[in-house]
């Protein structure tokens, strides 16, 4: 389970970041900044969790808690496929992250980041934690974030484009996926430069 042992070792107003979406073959990469109040009730805290940890319910109800409870600040934001495709998927990844960072209504002390790499102009200091998802409750709440604002997004867009099966695949290359893209071709949603596109198309 998440702590604040990271939080609590570095001081200061601290953010935590995580993406979702670097993956698909279709839809935006999201990423979402999160700053979690240290006095945040323990209710609250054991909805709070690496977010590939939680069913779609549990991230949902997270997601409405913290929301709620006015003990989390948060900023979402994506880089969109046309940039991913120009930028490649890693710098649109970073934009992102810059994005959500910049939207916050205040700037952090630290951030804390998600992976073994920092995105490139963040504008304050910044630490990588490999696996921060399961340790950092800023970084855990903050993949919740990125995921269900993802996940939302996709199933709308598999109302705009049925047949792909957004709704449950969020753009991953399932077998059902590849299947309809070979069917149906590609959307305006579609990552082109990733490899399963070009070898099909």
């Amino acid at each position: 389970m998440p702590s604040f042992r990271h939080e609590l070792r570095q001081g200061g107003r601290i953010a935590g970041i995580d993406e979702a979406g670097r993956g698909p073959l279709a839809g935006p990469v999201v990423a979402a900044a999160a700053v979690v109040d240290r006095g945040a009730g323990r209710a609250l805290l054991k909805l709070i969790d690496d977010s590939k940890k939680l069913t779609a319910q549990g991230r949902a109800a997270a997601h409405e808690a913290m929301i709620g409870s006015g003990k989390v600040q948060f900023a979402v934001a994506e880089a969109s496929v046309e940039e991913i495709d120009r930028l490649n998927i890693l710098q649109a990844t970073f934009l992102a992250m810059r994005r959500a960072l910049a939207a916050l209504a205040e700037p952090p002390d630290l951030v804390l980041v998600d992976g073994n790499r920092l995105p490139p102009g963040l504008g304050c200091r910044a630490e990588a934690i490999v696996g921060g998802d399961a340790q950092s409750y800023s970084i855990a709440a903050a993949s919740i974030f990125a995921k269900v604002t993802r996940d939302r997004l996709m199933a709308r867009l598999a109302e705009e484009f049925p047949g792909y099966g957004w709704e449950s695949n969020r753009g991953y290359g399932s077998a059902a996926h590849l299947d309809a893209l070979e069917r149906l071709g590609p959307t305006p949603h579609h990552r082109m430069s990733f490899a399963p596109l070009n070898r099909l198309l």
